[in-house]
């Protein structure tokens, strides 16, 4: 099942509270960084570091980045891509939050960790507003806490026969936080 956030962003009361959530939880961590891994983190890093007070550092693919940069290349499961920053752009010492709309495999995150590493910043944590039940915890990246805002729960009634060919698998909604616990509001669910 395809994954995705756009339906997210034309609800503004839920794309607002999404964003709400990771300030709230960030606010007070210390964060002087949120990098954001192309594209879609682009859509909620910038709120989020404006209201913890913080600078955005665009992770963006190959030659999209004008002037000097560093790059990190990874391997993902249907080939190999590159994530790069500007030099400069993090300092020794600062402390980041890396963002993304989706995890799935842990690789683009990996590679962002391993870049802001190498400039020097402390990676605090990995956010996501989905994450793959595969990826929870410290799975892939490099030992960092991620934090999945929701998570799609597993398939159920999956032994049932389909009906005139139509699959009957039956899907439970998405459960939201950290905890992995509590069952968002269906009409709020994505496909």
């Amino acid at each position: 099942m395809f994954q995705d956030i756009t339906t997210l962003l034309l609800d503004h009361t839920a794309f607002k509270d999404t964003v709400d959530i990771f300030v709230d939880r960030y606010r007070d961590m210390g964060i002087s960084v949120v990098a954001g891994v192309e594209a879609r983190g682009f859509m909620f890093g910038p709120s989020i570091a404006l209201a913890i007070g913080a600078k955005f550092v665009p992770l963006r693919k190959p030659r999209k980045l004008p002037g000097e940069v560093i790059s990190e290349s990874y391997v993902l499961e249907y080939g190999k891509d590159c994530l790069e920053m500007h030099v400069g752009a993090v300092q020794p010492g600062e402390r980041a939050l890396v963002i993304d709309d989706l995890v799935a495999t842990g690789g683009t995150l990996s590679a962002a960790i391993r870049l802001l590493e190498r400039a020097g910043a402390h990676v605090v944590e990995c956010a996501c507003v989905v994450g793959l039940r595969e990826v929870k915890g410290q799975h892939g990246l490099n030992g960092k806490p991620l934090y999945i805002l929701v998570e799609p729960r597993q398939q159920i009634n999956c032994s049932a026969p389909s009906v005139n060919g139509v699959e009957t698998c039956r899907h439970d909604d998405l459960i939201l936080g950290a905890s992995f616990s509590s069952p968002l509001n269906p009409t709020s669910k994505s496909d």
